[in-house]
């Protein structure tokens, strides 16, 4: 598809997302499937790889749902969920999607819940086809050997989000896990740019601190680290094992209040072998196929679309090739 039809389209869905860019859950399910069928079809795209989706038990679930609802302070808009839905038909609809591997990304606020999330986690990803195995960890004594453990138990990726745990990657009790995960060379999620709402230790900067003290580290910046575009874009052309995933990017929602700067284009562009697509579902604002329309109203290409929403994660973590 070209430039000038991928920026048609996405006029289109931006209309069909509401005029003034706002969020709109209307849609989402309601012939979405179709919907996606078409965008893969449109990109020869067998199938999704998304590297940003949320499972959790159900408990934390909810109190995340509570958090979204009452985020309009942090936003200034609403955060109606669009799929606040039971576990089972969340996982009905990336089916429909042909998500072919998504996470189960979850997260403690405190010590001594990681290692609780982490058991969750086992059994999920054990009696879910397609989840990559996902764990997490806080700054807290024995971190160190429930990651270990979690390792050896076959996890694929790791959560950490140092907004809502507000703590600072570079605490010294986080030391032997960065090690650790960048000699097995395992991806990290890392939930580090200020937005929606700036936190103590978010921004480049204790980023930038860890990724000089190991250089080798594979962290995925969520989010293209929002609202701080240019600076993760810095960081990714330094090390060579940041990556970015796409989530909530480029998004009417998101556009409003963190823009991703034009004049970046070109540096996304040449970057594309570390976006990865991302998506926060179930707890978007918007349907799932707007992330996709979005990416594809960027007018980056075909090669570069693909990668993007398969290839790069599909590489990643192993997976057979579909495309």
């Amino acid at each position: 598809m070209s430039a000038e039809s991928n920026a048609e389209h996405g006029a289109e869905s931006s209309a069909a997302n509401g005029a003034e860019g706002g969020a709109d859950t209307s849609t989402a399910g309601v012939g979405e499937a179709d919907r996606v069928a078409r965008f893969r079809e449109r990109h020869g795209l067998a199938g999704l790889v998304d590297v940003h989706t949320h499972f959790m038990p159900e408990r934390v679930l909810k109190k995340v749902w509570e958090y979204f609802d009452a985020a309009g302070p942090l936003t200034g808009m609403a955060w109606p969920i669009a799929y606040r839905e039971e576990e089972a038909q969340r996982l009905a609809r990336l089916r429909e999607f042909e998500v072919e591997a998504f996470t189960s990304m979850l997260y403690p606020h405190k010590a001594g819940m990681a290692e609780w999330l982490n058991g969750w986690a086992v059994d999920f990803a054990r009696r879910t086809p397609g989840c990559l195995h996902t764990s997490t960890f806080f700054p807290e004594p024995g971190a160190d050997r429930y990651v270990r453990e979690a390792i050896e138990a076959g996890t694929r990726v790791f959560k950490a989000h140092v907004q809502v745990g507000a703590y600072d990657p570079n605490d010294e009790l986080l030391d032997p896990v960065w090690g650790m995960l960048a000699e097995a060379g395992i991806p990290v999620v890392m939930h580090c740019g200020s937005g929606p709402a700036p936190g103590k230790h978010t921004g480049p900067e204790p980023v930038a601190r860890l990724l000089a003290r190991h250089p080798r580290l594979p962290v995925i910046v969520a989010h293209m680290g929002m609202p701080e575009y240019t600076d993760f874009l810095d960081l990714a052309e330094r090390y060579g094992e940041v990556r970015l995933d796409t989530t909530m990017a480029f998004t009417d929602f998101s556009e409003r209040f963190s823009p991703f700067p034009r004049a970046e284009l070109a540096r996304l562009a040449d970057l594309g072998d570390r976006i990865l697509l991302g998506t926060d579902f179930p707890n978007i604002p918007y349907p799932y196929v707007h992330q996709l329309e979005a990416l594809e109203r960027l007018g980056l290409g075909e090669e570069w679309l693909r990668a993007v929403c398969h290839g790069n994660g599909a590489r990643l973590f192993g997976l057979d090739p579909l495309v």
